[in-house]
């Protein structure tokens, strides 16, 4: 039985007032035998719906209920809508829920949320890019944070039993927050090589916070990976270019023409190589370890391009003899 077809229903007995089994059937295209079940499970569910036979009868909301999804306002159905849009672009099920929720609202609203679930397209790909397909694993996982059950995964070459916690998707990058014997860890998705969601129930934390979970892994990864730190200066129309270039890891330090920021790395080395291209737009203040990776990398482009004009290219570097395994 599919929650969002037993909100549908809900929905459309409210801006219909009365509708019979055969009219629920239609729209939510299932059986007429599903729709009675629908309509009494709904009633079981303590939602208070009756039915009323004879001619011109059917099943009704009590004393005309009314349920707060379809109280939305027309902002907030339109709101609704331009959320829901893009996914149903992706996804055949939200599709299908969209189309039985836009049936189910009050005519007046109908209109602006069609029109709103088609006003935004999300292309996840970058320029010359290939689209990303959404991995397999992620459904199977996703099954198993909703039902809250256990899932075997073979990570790195060990097989272990977690609690799905939660799933997040960064720049197409899948991630798994999951409860363990040794506590809460994080899994990227594309390396679990298998996975078995178990009948065994999942416990969830209380107060678990996926948004604030995640968070937390992002600050703590953040840290790690800014254990490097370089003072430089740019022109200030330049600022924003850099900042979008480093993100997080670029910091004001003080204004003027020339802005002083800091900026943060993992080793000297990847602060040098992401200035390189900027030539004299950002100088590097210090620390004297990214100023020397820089020169080896300027005296590395020179060795390499500065011969152009005698027509003398050198050789491609060989690749170091791989060590054998055994």
């Amino acid at each position: 039985m599919r929650a969002d077809r037993l909100v549908a229903v809900l929905l459309l007995m409210q801006s219909r007032g009365r509708v019979t089994a055969a009219e629920i059937a239609a729209e939510m295209e299932v059986s007429v035998a599903t729709a009675r079940r629908d309509l009494e499970a709904l009633s079981a569910a303590g939602v208070p719906v009756y039915p009323q036979a004879g001619r011109g009868g059917g099943w009704a909301l009590l004393g005309g209920a009314r349920t707060d999804l379809s109280g939305l306002k027309a902002s907030e159905a339109r709101a609704l809508f331009l959320l829901l849009g893009p996914a149903a672009a992706i996804a055949p099920e939200a599709k299908a829920a969209l189309r039985k929720l836009v049936r189910a609202l009050p005519s007046t609203f109908r209109q602006e949320a069609e029109a709103a679930a088609d006003a935004v397209v999300v292309d996840p790909a970058r320029w010359g890019e290939h689209r990303r397909t959404r991995p397999v694993l992620v459904d199977l996982l996703e099954d198993a944070v909703v039902r809250r059950r256990k899932a075997r995964l073979t990570y790195s070459g060990r097989e272990r039993v977690v609690a799905p916690f939660g799933l997040v998707d960064k720049d197409d990058t899948w991630y798994l927050i999951a409860g363990t014997p040794d506590g809460q860890r994080t899994f990227r998705v594309d390396r679990v090589t298998d996975a078995e969601v178990t009948e065994e129930p999942a416990e969830r934390p209380t107060h678990f916070d996926l948004a604030a979970a995640w968070d937390e892994v992002v600050t703590a990864m953040e840290a790690r990976r800014a254990t490097t730190t370089a003072t430089a200066t740019v022109d200030a129309r330049h600022l924003p270019v850099l900042r979008d270039y480093f993100g997080r890891h670029c910091e004001v330090i003080s204004q003027g023409e020339r802005v002083r920021v800091t900026l943060t790395a993992p080793t000297a080395l990847d602060i040098a190589r992401q200035l390189a291209g900027w030539g004299d737009l950002v100088i590097v203040e210090g620390p004297q370890t990214v100023r020397d990776e820089l020169a080896k990398l300027a005296a590395q482009l020179t060795t390499l391009y500065g011969r152009q004009d005698q027509g003398q290219w050198p050789s491609p570097p060989t690749p170091p003899a791989r060590r054998s395994r055994h």
